[in-house]
């Protein structure tokens, strides 16, 4: 399993081995042992899985209690994987990571606690799969909107053609949004 750091400190692209043969392929997607000495959290609360077609966006989510670091991967298609870092006093804070996954490259990205977290699905469907380190809290749940001119995010889709709920649609702006000390 290979970890590298990303551009914001605290995420990282994990890229497992992969096993490939005439059968097909096999790969570890979590170890306790290595996640354990990357310095990971390695207990989780919650699996989560969502299936969703070309041109969904989903988020920017985050809680402001009970936090969530996300241990984030595709099990079919692609998607565009996208970190913000929502620490106020951070060095970093209002920037993003953006990081292709997919069931090809096998990729998972660790998203600590204090980030918010969104995904764009590039392929003709994405099943999204995501381990979480707390438990869903819908009172602490914060939406920022996903095409804050603020963050400068470049989501590889034509605004008119990006299909969000509507919450999601009704998020805060990175300036109005409660976010983390």
């Amino acid at each position: 399993m290979k970890i590298q750091e990303t551009s914001l400190p605290g995420v990282l692209i994990i890229t497992p081995r992969v096993f490939s043969d005439n059968r097909g392929a096999f790969w570890e997607t979590w170890n306790h042992k290595a996640f354990e000495e990357a310095g990971m959290p390695c207990t989780w609360v919650q699996d989560n899985f969502s299936v969703s077609k070309k041109n969904v966006l989903r988020g920017i989510h985050y809680q402001v209690t009970q936090p969530q670091g996300k241990l984030v991967r595709v099990a079919f298609g692609a998607v565009l994987d996208v970190a913000v870092d929502l620490r106020r006093k951070s060095p970093d804070f209002g920037k993003h990571v953006a990081v292709e996954i997919s069931e090809e490259n096998g990729r998972m990205l660790w998203i600590p606690e204090g980030f918010g977290h969104g995904f764009l699905v590039l392929s003709e469907q994405a099943g999204f799969a995501y381990k979480v380190t707390d438990y869903y809290n819908p009172k602490g749940e914060r939406t920022i909107v996903w095409n804050d001119p603020e963050l400068g995010i470049e989501w590889p889709v034509k605004a008119d053609e990006v299909i969000v709920s509507d919450k999601d649609a009704q998020g805060a702006t990175l300036a109005s949004a409660e976010v983390f000390a």
